[in-house]
């Protein structure tokens, strides 16, 4: 176990992901927060691959992973919040909304990503909230959780979303436009 956190903390980027494929399966606590770590490393291949392990991992480590929402790094609470809802972890919806007024934009893009994923009926009032975000990721994000909720937005509110100089955003919209518009006969 010692070799393994030493590896994950220091060895190469291939030693990392070598290690990080075999440990989808370990139920050791200070492995899994090892793990945790790693959505923070330099590499972006180390992040997939703990990301991938901690996803896949089937023990019950739902504990340790709405405890690391709360971490310092904004990287390991924003990928967090999706390891969760990759993993279908509907009792952490509360805790994700929290991270809804996080300081981080990209955390809370990951959480309206999570929460829209996770079909969170209980975070709408949250989600519409952040439709006035100043930061256009976050208002991009809110818009497709909106979509994936199911939900609509007022004419009006399309207006005011128009106004920006952005195709995703432009994109969103007609598709919510679509979806909420009147419907055929």
């Amino acid at each position: 176990m010692k070799n393994i956190i030493e590896i994950l903390d220091s060895g190469t980027v291939e030693e990392k992901i070598k290690n990080l494929e075999f440990l989808s399966s370990t139920n050791n606590i200070e492995i899994i927060q090892k793990i945790i770590s790693k959505l923070d490393d330099v590499d972006i291949k180390v992040r997939g691959e703990a990301f991938s392990a901690l996803v896949l991992n089937e023990n019950n480590i739902s504990d340790l992973l709405v405890n690391n929402l709360k971490s310092q790094n904004k990287n390991i609470r924003g990928y967090t919040a999706l390891v969760i809802a990759n993993r279908n972890d509907t009792n952490a919806i509360s805790e994700i909304i929290n991270l809804l007024d996080d300081q981080s934009s990209m955390v809370k893009a990951c959480a309206l990503g999570a929460l829209g994923f996770l079909n969170a009926k209980e975070a709408k009032e949250a989600i519409y909230d952040c439709l006035s975000d100043s930061n256009l990721e976050v208002r991009k994000s809110a818009l497709q959780a909106i979509i994936d909720l199911g939900y609509s937005l007022s004419e009006s509110e399309i207006k005011e979303l128009s106004k920006q100089q952005d195709s995703e955003l432009k994109r969103l919209l007609v598709r919510i436009r679509k979806e909420s518009g009147p419907k055929g006969i």
